[in-house]
Formats: structure tokens, sequence, C-alpha cells
């Protein structure tokens, strides 16, 4: 820390309970009243170097008492501050440092103490001071921009906060070997650095990237937002140190949001309080700033960040404009997402999860731009045959990227559907989520973003033991979302013994499972025309029988746009299993324990269904033979 000492007599000030005095021979004739504090003192000293309290004193009129008195009840820095200045007054020594500067520079500005009264007024010394050495120092610039918090309107009105911010703002921008850390890092095995020491204190080797995130995070939030933006219009840190910074910064200072979505009572534990409501509002304010510092850049601050960030704007309530924006930004990266960070809490008591933010950030993460297209574009046939050679590496070479960059979004959105599905199997635990909340997530993954529907029917199957109330209809609707062509041994072992399931999505597992035990490869593409007949019994005869035909095909691009989602075609019937009620199929066992009993004969003897499957199977094969 830099220090200045100013001054060179030994003279001190004698304070009692209510006055405070100079020793001195000469009898004072001079009464300073300052926020309570009583001041005797002498009017040459005082008066030769102030030039507000020579006005006060001509405009006070003289009393028959030897003491004239003086009033500064709106005296910046308060008694502190005014002994400095006094104390220069009367040329005893003071020390200045980053912790006092703000306030004494502020007080010497309110006692008017400028070069015009006397030549190195305190005005001037300070400014020499406060220009070559406080600015100087890293830690010394933090702490000065930190004390002028206290004197807002002053320190910006004598340029204290801007000039402090601007040093800071150079410093990080310069190679960290040139910044002068001061005793920022003392507790690192460095020495304390004086403006006057001689040798300047610096680092052996660098430091590391981001070495100022931490120092930077001490600052409120308004200087930090203004401290912020002039490092990044300096235009040399790159963004992902911006959000380095801003994550150091917010984990600092925001409230501590936990996976259990009771985190939401964090912030109600006394809603009687206003002292709640004001910590509430100050942490608003504190995240829409944070966000609007966020690089635009993607990939400059992790998925997760950004899904905590949320988290918290949910439990303090910030505005919309700023929830939106974290879910546009979190939908650009949601591949890098984990399911424990997409728990939202709910504020609403009915609900555990904001299912419908995540929807949100899904649908903004199916609207971002489509693959680059998957052919070259043809070149003009006189620059082909002016330069063959070169235009074909080089149609080569964008080929090659176009199909790599497509491969990447295909297997980003892999990785969605598994999280998506993941996400589901967390929800689907909570009983008051609507069925209508859970189909719609759940049908937002297009088929091809999920190899396999073994997650899938994880949740489905958590869903229905969590909601035994669903009736036939509903549990029918939930299970359309189903391939049981894409379930492994495991679940449709489970599957077929599954009691909560429709009959309907057994006799498809049973199926499927048999059929993959014969057919050479184990792969089934779909249903034979009996089946098919069988379980589509109650449907509309208006419906065509083409409807469950898996001869139509989506490109996996369509599927995935918003458009494409909502299009009939990328709602294969045969794809999603969404084969029409079969009220006849199950009117054999309207009975529940009958229905259970038989649904188990059928799983526990396989010669029955084997027999009645390949029967089925030969038949169709027969019949495909003769056409």
């Amino acid at each position: 820390m830099k220090f200045m000492k100013l001054g060179s007599r030994p003279d001190t000030f004698y304070t009692s309970e209510a006055v405070r005095s100079v020793a001195s021979e000469v009898s004072s004739d001079l009464i300073v009243q300052v926020k309570g504090s009583r001041y005797l003192l002498h009017k040459f000293p005082l008066l030769s170097k102030c030039l507000r309290l020579q006005r006060l004193c001509s405009e006070s009129p003289e009393n028959s008492h030897q003491h004239q008195i003086v009033q500064l009840p709106d005296f910046p820095g308060g008694v502190e501050a005014f002994e400095l200045c006094a104390k220069f007054c009367y040329g005893i020594t003071i020390t200045l440092s980053a912790y006092n500067i703000v306030s004494t520079r502020c007080a010497a500005e309110y006692l008017q103490m400028t070069e015009d009264v006397e030549k190195g007024n305190l005005i001037y010394k300070i400014e020499i001071f406060f220009n070559s050495c406080i600015l100087s120092g890293w830690k010394d610039s933090i702490v000065t921009l930190q004390n002028t918090k206290a004197f807002p309107s002053w320190s910006e009105e004598l340029s204290i906060t801007s000039r402090c911010i601007e040093a800071i703002a150079s410093k990080v921008l310069a190679h960290p070997s040139k910044v002068n850390l001061s005793h920022s890092y003392s507790r690192r095995g460095r020495d304390n650095v004086s403006c006057n020491g001689g040798e300047s204190q610096r680092h052996n080797k660098a430091l590391s990237k981001g070495w100022w995130a931490e120092e930077l995070a001490e600052l409120g939030i308004d200087l930090y937002w203004r401290t912020i933006i002039a490092i990044k219009s300096g235009g040399k840190i790159p963004s992902s140190l911006i959000g380095d910074a801003l994550r150091v910064y917010a984990s600092k200072w925001l409230p501590n949001i936990s996976k259990d979505p009771t985190a939401k009572n964090q912030v109600e534990s006394d809603p009687g309080s206003d002292s709640i409501g004001d910590l509430t509002s100050k942490h608003r304010l504190l995240l829409e700033s944070i966000i609007s510092l966020l690089p635009a850049e993607r990939g400059s601050v992790s998925c997760s960040f950004l899904l905590k960030l949320l988290k918290a704007a949910n439990i303090v309530n910030a505005s919309s404009s700023s929830k939106i924006e974290l879910a546009r930004r979190i939908g650009l990266q949601l591949e890098e997402a984990k399911v424990s960070d997409l728990l939202i809490p709910s504020m609403r008591k009915d609900s555990l999860y904001d299912v419908d933010m995540v929807m949100t950030i899904l649908e903004q993460f199916m609207l971002q731009g489509q693959s680059p297209p998957t052919s070259p574009p043809r070149a003009k046939d006189g620059f082909e045959r002016r330069r063959r050679s070169r235009s074909a590496e080089n149609v080569d070479f964008g080929f090659q990227e176009s199909r790599r960059s497509s491969s990447a979004s295909h297997s980003s959105k892999l990785k969605v559907g598994k999280i998506v599905d993941g996400y589901l199997q967390e929800i689907a635990q909570d009983v008051n989520l609507p069925l209508s909340k859970f189909i719609a997530l759940a049908e937002a993954i297009p088929e091809f973003a999920r190899l396999d529907h073994d997650d899938l029917y994880k949740a489905i199957d958590i869903y229905l033991k969590a909601h035994t109330d669903l009736n036939k209809s509903e549990r029918k609707r939930l299970c359309r979302t189903l391939d049981c062509k894409k379930l492994s041994m495991e679940a449709c072992m489970h599957a077929a013994q599954n009691e909560l399931l429709p009959l309907r999505v057994v006799v498809q597992v049973l199926f499927f499972e048999q059929a993959r035990a014969v057919m050479p490869g184990g792969q089934v593409t779909e249903l034979p025309s009996n089946i098919q007949a069988l379980l589509a019994a109650t449907d509309d005869p208006r419906r065509p029988t083409a409807s469950i035909s898996t001869n139509v095909t989506v490109p996996a691009e369509d599927q995935w746009s918003v458009s494409g989602l909502n299009s009939p075609k990328s709602k294969l019937s045969t794809l999603r299993m969404k084969l029409a009620e079969d009220e006849d199929l199950e009117e054999n066992y309207t009975d529940g324990i009958e229905k259970s009993s038989k649904v188990k004969a059928i799983c526990s003897i396989p010669t029955g269904p084997k027999r009645m499957f390949s029967k089925l199977w030969s038949i169709n094969r027969s019949a495909s033979e003769k056409n």
C-alpha cells in the first residue's frame, strides 16, 4: 500500500468527550463544529489555506466572546477527514493511503484548499499522490474505487471513480508482468510496495490468465458493471475470460441455489420482513446486470452456469426479458447441459419444476440454423475449365467441412435427446405434473434423435407409478410416444410384465421380442398386416390403411424443425406407435384381476405367444412371397 506523509511538526490534537483542540501556546479563537464534535482552533493557520472557512468567518457576526463559531453540518468524510485537513493546515504530519484518500480529497474540495489560496495546498498534493502512486497500483486502485461508494456524487464530480476504472481496465488489458500488484499479493510471498520504494515489485513469471477476476469480485455491482464494460471495450480480453470473471462474481454475490427445488424458500423465509424484499431486489438487480454483461460469443460461459443463473432468475423473480435471453443462450449449447441443471425450481405452489421454461429452452435449441447442405455447389463451366484442379480441391474440402458440421449438429441433437429423456425421468415423479406437459416434452424430440427408447420407457413407467389415477385412455395417450421396436431385451422383459401398461403395448412388446429372436440380425422394421389389423380393430374406418405404413419417411432435419414437428409426416403412426383405441382387444379383460392373470400367463408360458406369433409371422411371410 502506498502512503504519503505530509507535514513535519509533531503537534497533536488533544481530545476530550466533546471538545478537541491543538496543543499550542497561543489561545484558540475559532470553534468549528463537525457532526457533533467541537474543535478549538486558530483562525490564522486554517483561514490561510481554506477559502470556505474564510468566507464563513467573514459572513458570521463577531460575538463578545473570543471564539468565533463555524458550523459544518454536511462535511464530507466526517471528523476523520476534517482532522486530516486541519492537521495539514497546522503543518502536522498526516498519512494518506488508498483507504482515506477519497474522503480527504472530498474534504479538501469542500474546504476549497486550492492553489488560488496558497501554493502547494492540500488538493494539489493529494492529486499528485493519487495520479503517481494510487493509480499505478492494482490493489490501491481497487480499494480507492470501493471507497468512492461512500461519496458517490463527490467522486463522480472529481473524476475519482472514472480514473480508477480506467486505471484498473488498463492493467487488465496490459501484460500481467507489467502490473504493479501492490500489497494485493503479499500473502503469496511478495512485499508491500511504497511509492518511493525504489525497486518495483513484479512477478517473477507471468500470472495465469484471468488473474484479475477474484480481485474485481470485491466491487459492488454498479462499479463492477462499469469496470467490465471498460475492459470489454478494450477488445483484447477473450470472451471466455470475461465469462469466467462473471462466474466468479456471481458465485460470490448471488444466493446459493441448491439442487433441491425447495431452495426458493431461501428468499421467502421471512415474508413479513422488509429487509427480505430489499435483499431480493438487490439480487434481482445484480442478476440482470450480470446477464447484460454476458459475452455474445457462444461458449464464452458454460451451459451449467447459464442454468444456475436461470434458477436464480426464477427465485428472485427477474424480468421476462432476462429469462428469455438466458433461455436463448442455453438453447444454443443445450447439448452441454446435465439433467440436474435442468431441474429449475418452480415458483408455483402446485409444481416442483418449471417444465415450461425447459420447453422454451428446447424450442430455442430447435430454432437454431439448419445444418449446412450435404452436397457441394456446382461451379460454373468457364471457371471449371480454367481452374479445374484447384476448384475440385476447394469443392471437395468444402464438402468435407459441410459433412463434418452436419455430423456434429446431428450428434448434438442425439445428446439432447438423451438429456430430455433423463429429465423426463426426474419430473415424472412429480404427482402434480400434468399429462399434457409430459407428452408435449416427450414428443418434442423427433424419432431420429432417439436411437433407443429405453430411457423414455423408464420415464413412462415412473410416471405411471406416480399417477395411479390415470384412466385407460390417458395411459394409451402416454404410451403412444413409445416405439417398442427400439426397446432393448431388458426393457422388453420388464414391459412384458408391467401391469401398468395398456394391454396393446404388451402385445406389441411380445411380438417384437419374438420376431427379433426369429429374424436374422434381430432387426424388425414393422408389424405384419395381421397384427396391425388386430391392434387397429377399432380404428376409424375412414382412416386409410396406408397411415400405419412405414414406407413414408421424413428427413431428420425436417423432423427437428418446428414446422416439421407440426407436420403430419413427422408423427408417423408406426414410428410413434400411435395406433387406434383397442376396445375390442381389451373387452375380454374388463376385470382387472383377470387381465393381470392373463398377462402373467402370457409372459410365464413362452410357448403360447411363440406359437401364436410364429403362425402369424409365417402367414405374413407367405403372403409377401406370393406378392
